[in-house]
């Protein structure tokens, strides 16, 4: 099975202190791994790692093939569909959500001088309507609701068919209409067999959508557990990762967690 990312041995410092300890992950092509951790465990520097956004200090990363820190990152960037809320917020809010996702084939923010032939036309409407958004096409970026936005987003990551998706915490903030509705769109997309590998931040198991196949726990820049979501994520596991006594569940492929 080839691997989409591979980091090795990989530390990040800041002002001398360690953001990532020693990490090494490998992430499969048929692969959609979660990545869990509490706030400042280190998630979204990995993402940013593997979105060629930051460079190791330490240690080797290998995205779709190529060494990061040996090749054009401006090449490799449109082979990754990516999707924040740092993201979020460059974009216009003035612009429609047919161009929010239709320049994501020219990697840009916001329409300029560029021209889209039909067939960019045609795979946008495509994909607003896979992700629920078509009947907003219309409507200005800025007067959607969280959960629409980060739909968008996530449709903008998708627009360019990707080779590796990332996602930074997508259901963050939404009320619980918005996340099931969000989760189980990821779930659906998931387990498509022309989906991506994908790589996903979160801070809840209950975020998890079916389909997703691995998880990492991390925990103060080092790695607590990683493999398959079964003999992953486990109250023993995520007690280790979050400092206190948790109790998980699971009912037909949810997670659930609570403190005990």
């Amino acid at each position: 099975m080839a691997s989409v990312l591979r980091v090795d041995d990989v530390s990040v410092l800041r002002d001398g202190n360690p953001i990532l300890d020693s990490v090494s992950w490998e992430v499969g092509a048929d692969e959609r791994w979660v990545i869990l951790g509490p706030n400042g465990a280190g998630k979204t520097t990995l993402l940013q790692l593997a979105s060629t956004l930051m460079y190791p200090t330490l240690g080797e990363v290998e995205i779709l093939g190529e060494p990061l820190g040996r090749t054009d990152v401006f090449e490799l960037r449109p082979r990754i569909g990516f999707a924040s809320s740092a993201l979020s917020k460059r974009l216009p809010q003035s612009e429609t959500v047919l161009d929010v996702v239709m320049t994501a084939a020219y990697s840009v923010t916001g329409r300029w001088n560029e021209e889209y032939e039909s067939i960019d036309i045609k795979r946008t409407h495509r994909v607003l309507a896979e992700w629920k958004l078509d009947h907003l096409a219309d409507r200005l970026f800025g007067t959607l609701s969280d959960g629409e936005q980060k739909r968008v987003q996530i449709a903008r990551a998708v627009m360019t068919d990707p080779e590796f998706m990332l996602l930074d915490e997508p259901a963050s903030s939404l009320d619980l209409g918005a996340r099931e509705e969000l989760v189980g769109l990821l779930g659906g997309f998931a387990r498509s067999e022309e989906a991506p590998a994908i790589v996903m931040v979160t801070h809840h198991v209950e975020e998890i959508p079916v389909g997703f196949t691995h998880a990492l726990l991390i925990r103060e820049g080092r790695i607590v557990a990683q493999g398959p979501l079964a003999t992953t994520v486990t109250s023993e596991n995520l007690t280790s990762t979050f400092g206190l006594p948790i109790e998980v569940t699971e009912t037909a492929g949810r997670f659930g967690a609570r403190a005990v």
